[in-house]
């Protein structure tokens, strides 16, 4: 009997099955292992993507909105107004008074270009919003402290029986200080608000990114109507019934909200950096150009002679202000352009692109400045038609009194109501009352709202030539302060007028620009108006000084007195009037000159199709000269003459514009 068990020996076959079975479970179990970490880097790169796709999106609208609304509350609430407490507070005349608001309104205008460039080549958008905020802060907190302290300004005196004392150096140190500060704070905000929140939302892989962005652009320019109705209205109420203290307080507290509020939000913003350099390449544009000036054009209708980007459709610039070509000439490739295709010096070669930048820039300057006499009758009703008010009857029931410095919400108002009515009413109405689509141009919609602006300045000058005459029938002659019998309702109609030309013109200045630009000059294309606007409150000045200086000598009554019912604001308005209609013939004939613009449907894109068209179209009629040169035969002569014409009607050029080079 056997003590232990017999133990088989397995078969080879057997032992070679488990062997590779084993060595099978280990791969096995390597490949799940392998499964599993791939599973696992994939789910923590979803995961950090999920965090990069929480920046931005609509969470971050209400704080952009915010900011900018609560700003605009805040600093529009404080001009209407600021005139009577000038001349009240500070005992300065009338013409002084104004002359100190036009330049204050001139740099706030101004400094958003500046605030604009800065943004987009040095500090980013999130940082001059940020800066802009507290900027604008501090200087509320020192026009609401000129209020608080009374040493802080002249000594209180009744203007109409005494002389008053002036105020010092160091109180207009203050006042001024306090509204540079603001002035710096707007340059900063206004600029960026809206392209930064189309940071937040521009997402160009969303199939709704169009109509997200057009709903943002919706709610912002509604919340900018809103913010200026309630400054016009509350704010200036507030001044009126609870005085400076209190009304200049509330603004100082609403921005203290729209700081808070911005920077709250700072997880959530997507914060490009700053990379634009397009003030750079005009300046580069024009040195270039300098320095080549006595450098031979290169033959016409030949490739490979001037630099361009890579990803450009531009290879050849056009022929208008062709002097500037000479920036992109190419004279040794081999040294002029980095292995990149970069230009190795940006001051000795540029591109094309960038030639044909600043060459949109100057063609558009004439049209431009003829804008720019609206904004002076505009920024004129920022204080004459609120001392006119303050004379009159603004009672609307024995209980409700409109106060002076809200009468401008009717400029708003009417600006708003059109905006609203004309795409959807208006121009339907009256497509079907001609049986055909009815659009008008940007140009015409331009020249109108110049035609309006001169209007409300004739109808000014009537109401203020009624109320003048009835002042002293009534025997208040020497009294600026008295009420006179006539309803300030008298006013409403000219602030209409300035709501359409308005509606007409800066709307239509703003869209011209964007529709004749490419897109990388959005930028400029939003600075240009507001800075139409800071040139003309310069030229306001000059206006009035100068008027004031002339009607004023030999011991005469000025136009333009401290009491109104002495001067002649009614002459003044008439100045302006004239200047309107001379200035409304400058704008036909630049209208003329620049022949046809661009319309929106044919706008101008990032890639320069825009430009590729009219490139095209030049390097056919260039073609087309030489080619009538060789012509002998008449026939084939006029059927050229036709193929060129046919190359200038509007619809060819926009299919040009839009196909492919």
């Amino acid at each position: 009997m056997e003590a232990f068990p017999r133990i088989e020996e397995e078969p080879a076959e057997s032992s070679h099955r488990d062997t590779e079975l084993a060595l099978l479970g280990r791969g096995q179990g390597q490949s799940l292992d392998m499964d599993m970490e791939v599973e696992m880097e994939a789910n923590s790169e979803q995961r950090k993507m999920s965090k990069k796709i929480t920046k931005g999106g609509l969470i971050t609208m209400p704080f952009i909105i915010a900011n900018e609304s609560f700003e605009k509350v805040a600093s529009y609430g404080l001009l209407p107004n600021m005139v009577l407490y000038l001349i009240q507070d500070y005992h300065l005349g009338v013409a002084k008074a104004t002359n100190i608001l036009f330049l204050w309104s001139a740099a706030t205008n101004f400094l958003p270009v500046v605030g604009a460039f800065l943004s987009d080549s040095y500090l980013s958008r999130f940082l001059t919003i940020g800066l802009g905020s507290i900027t604008s802060l501090l200087g509320m907190i020192l026009l609401w402290l000129t209020a608080m302290i009374p040493t802080t300004k002249p000594p209180h005196c009744d203007l109409s029986s005494q002389s008053c004392k002036a105020p010092t150096t160091s109180q207009f140190a203050l006042l001024y200080s306090s509204f540079a500060l603001m002035s710096i704070g707007a340059g900063g905000i206004r600029p960026c608000s809206l392209a930064f929140g189309a940071d937040q939302l521009d997402k160009r892989d969303n199939l709704k990114n169009e109509r997200v962005l057009e709903t943002f652009f919706s709610w912002y320019y509604a919340s900018s109507a809103l913010s200026v109705v309630i400054a016009l209205t509350g704010i200036v109420y507030i001044q009126v019934h609870l005085g400076w203290r209190v009304g200049f307080g509330v603004p100082a507290i609403l921005m203290v909200f729209a700081s808070l509020l911005f920077f709250v939000a700072f997880p959530f913003y997507i914060k490009h950096k700053a990379s634009g350099h397009l003030f750079t390449g005009f300046v580069q544009v024009l040195v270039v150009a300098y320095k080549n000036r006595k450098l031979a054009f290169p033959p016409r209708n030949t490739n490979g002679w001037y630099h361009h980007s890579k990803d450009s459709k531009l290879v050849v610039p056009t022929d208008r202000l062709r002097f500037l070509n000479k920036a992109c000439i190419l004279r040794m490739p081999e040294r002029d352009i980095n292995p990149d295709g970069s230009a190795s010096n940006p001051w000795s070669l540029c591109t094309v692109d960038q030639v044909e930048e600043l060459k949109a820039l100057i063609k558009v300057i004439p049209i431009w400045s003829s804008g720019i006499m609206m904004s002076i009758v505009t920024s004129s009703q920022t204080s004459f038609p609120v001392l006119q008010a303050n004379s009159m009857d603004r009672h609307l029931s024995s209980s409700f009194e409109i106060p002076a410095g809200s009468f401008s919400m009717f400029l708003v108002i009417v600006l708003f109501l059109w905006v609203a009515l004309y795409d959807r009413i208006i121009l339907p109405l009256a497509s079907k009352i001609r049986g055909k689509r009815v659009r008008l141009g940007v140009k015409q919609r331009m020249g109108i709202g110049l035609f309006l602006s001169g209007l409300a300045m004739v109808v000014a000058a009537i109401v203020e030539n009624v109320r003048r005459r009835k002042a002293i029938q009534q025997g208040f002659l020497n009294n600026s302060q008295a009420l006179v019998g006539m309803t300030a309702m008298w006013l409403v109609p000219q602030y209409c007028l300035l709501g359409l030309a308005e509606a007409f013109n800066a709307i239509g200045q703003t869209e011209f620009y964007y529709s004749e630009f490419p897109k990388s000059m959005s930028s400029i294309a939003a600075s240009l108006f507001g800075l139409g606007m800071a040139l003309a409150n310069l030229l306001a000045t000059v206006v009035l000084s100068t008027v004031d200086h002339l009607t004023s000598r030999g011991g005469k009554e000025s136009w333009v007195s401290n009491n109104i019912n002495k001067g002649h604001f009614d002459n003044y308005y008439w100045v302006l009037a004239v200047m309107s209609a001379i200035n409304l013939l400058y704008y036909f004939v630049c209208s003329y000159f620049y022949g046809p613009c661009v319309e929106q449907g044919t706008k101008v894109s990032d890639e320069g199709k825009s430009m590729d068209g009219e490139n095209e179209l030049a390097k056919l009629s260039n073609g087309a000269r030489d080619e009538v040169e060789s012509l002998k035969d008449d026939e084939k002569l006029s059927k050229f003459k036709d193929e060129v014409e046919c190359l200038k009607d509007e619809e060819e050029l926009s299919k040009l514009r839009q196909s492919p080079s």
